[in-house]
């Protein structure tokens, strides 16, 4: 007897956009499509559509907030992030997730102008898509984010973030230079539909948003963070429009949890451990809706890749 399989029929689905320009479109970078898939994660028995998720390497022009086990799988390599970059493309990344924190006035204080030369270097070492992000200093970010949009115009970068509070400066970089920019809101579904709202409302296309609702790491709050992504992706094939777009999950800040150091120092292996803290917490991202995916540790990118091939029955 042949039981059914039960099948959820969505009336909604995930809009579609592109990252990176490729020469045929006035750009230098490759590609990446996101977004289509009219189901939930991974079920392909409710969605036959392939999940196209995109895994980001990260970078950062400073190293102070770095965690230690990152710098130190890449070398000397951090010192510089064109390097950095090209060392990460080497280890299969998608696209390079830049932090620009140098140009926080409270430490470096480094020029918008540096700031785009130090971008523009990256684009020369790879040509993966990049993902820009400031300091978190929303006066400099909105001064630096203008001068690298203009900088690499027309090349489809995602530049982040815009805020309820302050959304119109990186907004207007990302209209103005042909970038999409990424719509941040904190673990709340009604804050996510409502900076998306915001973007659409100030002349950004809904083709050109994604949405990072702050994706929490295993042990700071995950499980509410993996409802809150779930709650966005039900809404969003449930039909409604404003959280139709891509999700980005960070999950470098994973390396931060306690479990992930050597505050205890019990528990084996330091290295270990943290490279697991932080792929537990891609993967609950993975499933609860996420299309790209930021990491800090070339072994959780493999990690990534591996439950990826699994989660596709490819494995």
């Amino acid at each position: 007897m042949e039981v059914p399989v039960p099948r959820e029929k969505w009336a909604g689905s995930i809009g579609e956009m592109e990252l990176g320009a490729s020469l045929e479109k006035g750009g230098s970078r490759s590609s990446l499509r996101l977004g289509g898939n009219k189901g939930l994660p991974f079920l392909s028995f409710e969605d036959p559509t392939s999940r196209n998720v995109a895994l980001a390497g990260f970078v950062a022009d400073s190293l102070e907030d770095v965690p230690l086990p990152v710098k130190r799988a890449f070398g000397n390599a951090v010192n510089d992030p064109a390097r950095w970059a090209a060392a990460w493309k080497e280890k299969g990344a998608d696209l390079i997730c830049l932090h620009l924190t140098s140009t926080n006035p409270e430490e470096k204080d480094v020029s918008p102008e540096e700031a785009a030369a130090t971008v523009m270097a990256v684009m020369k070492a790879v040509e993966l898509p990049l993902i820009i992000y400031g300091s978190g200093h929303p006066e400099k970010d909105a001064k630096v984010l203008e001068k690298v949009g203009e900088a690499a115009k027309g090349e489809r970068l995602l530049l982040g973030q815009a805020e309820e509070g302050g959304y119109k400066s990186v907004a207007a970089a990302s209209m103005a230079n042909g970038h999409a920019v990424i719509g941040f809101s904190n673990l709340d579904i009604n804050l996510a539909k409502q900076i998306v709202i915001l973007l659409t409302d100030y002349g950004v296309g809904r083709g050109d948003v994604i949405i990072d609702p702050l994706m929490a790491a295993l042990g700071m709050g995950l499980e509410y963070s993996y409802s809150v992504n779930e709650r966005i992706r039900i809404s969003a094939l449930s039909g409604d429009a404003m959280l139709q777009v891509p999700m980005i999950c960070d999950c470098v800040s994973a390396w931060k949890a306690r479990e992930a150091s050597d505050d205890i120092p019990q528990a084996g292996d330091t290295l270990e451990r943290g490279i697991w803290w932080e792929s537990t917490t891609a993967l609950a991202a993975l499933l609860s809706g996420a299309d790209i995916l930021v990491l800090g540790h070339p072994g959780s990118l493999q990690i990534a890749k591996d439950a990826l091939k699994g989660f596709r029955g490819e494995a």
